[in-house]
């Protein structure tokens, strides 16, 4: 696809669960995204089982597409106890993987996590009691931690974030509410603000939401397959975002309002609103 200058399509997909039997079965998904964004983003549990075979099926595919990927690893994709060797996989056919980790595209910056669960809100999961209620929280935080880490090493206008779990409540509406706790932590909403991320792309909750936000305004999309399938069934099942990367001179500012929204265009698929 022709570079739109100042203009960056990103398209985002997640739980694609690929399985050894799956070469071939997105391929044609990956060729459009591929015609129409100028980044593929898939945010977790990109295999079944997390299976190295798995990944080398999913890697097959990837190495057609001719725009950069960029990811991270979801629950699944830790079942099989693979997941570096998954991650190394992916990354051997141009995959950025990210795990507390940076990468920049034209302007944009991209940070990434799995994430964790805990909860939200006042129903989140304190680090009270037994050990290993402590432990489960610690790995929340540090999650967050990382988070928090990758986006004060980007030096890019614009911030782009990818994990798996969800970091608000609003985007896991519409799964059943005993299971919230299972689905994201409100801890990883909290370095969101503070380094002004113009998005948040997640996935995991197969039947939440498709979009929500933040306390501060900043838009997040569950971009899981069933999500984008049972909520968009007329358009193909991928997130298309696009980043405006025109400078703004600094006395537009102000007339313009909250930075965040200057360089936020999304497109009739995402607005129309396009777990395991």
């Amino acid at each position: 696809m022709p570079v739109t200058e100042n203009v960056v399509r990103l398209a985002a997909l997640s739980d694609i669960h690929y399985t050894k039997s799956s070469q071939g079965s997105l391929q044609p998904l990956f060729e459009q995204i591929a015609e129409t964004a100028d980044v593929l983003i898939l945010a977790g549990d990109l295999t079944d089982y997390g299976l190295a075979e798995e990944a080398r099926i999913l890697a097959k595919d990837l190495a057609q597409v001719k725009i950069p990927v960029v990811g991270v690893l979801g629950n699944h994709d830790f079942e099989g106890g693979e997941e570096r060797e998954l991650a190394q996989i992916l990354t051997d056919v141009g995959m950025h993987m990210l795990d507390g980790d940076t990468w920049e595209y034209r302007g944009v910056g991209f940070a990434g996590v799995r994430g964790f669960c805990g909860g939200f809100g006042r129903g989140a999961l304190g680090p009270w009691g037994e050990k290993i209620i402590k432990d489960f929280v610690h790995e929340a935080v540090q999650e967050a931690l990382k988070l928090e880490s990758a986006l004060a090493r980007l030096k890019s206008e614009h911030r782009i974030v990818v994990m798996h779990y969800a970091p608000i409540r609003g985007t896991v509406e519409g799964e059943a509410l005993e299971i919230f706790p299972f689905l994201g932590s409100s801890r990883l909403e909290e370095p969101l603000s503070r380094f002004d991320v113009e998005a948040v792309f997640h996935g995991h909750a197969h039947k939440g939401a498709p979009s929500g936000a933040t306390q501060t305004g900043i838009p997040v999309f569950n971009v899981a397959h069933a999500v984008l399938q049972t909520n968009f069934p007329d358009q193909p099942p991928f997130r298309l975002f696009e980043v405006n990367t025109t400078p703004v001179h600094e006395h537009t500012i102000a007339a313009i309002g909250d930075r965040r929204h200057k360089g936020r265009r999304a497109t009739d698929r995402v607005e129309t609103d396009g777990v395991s």
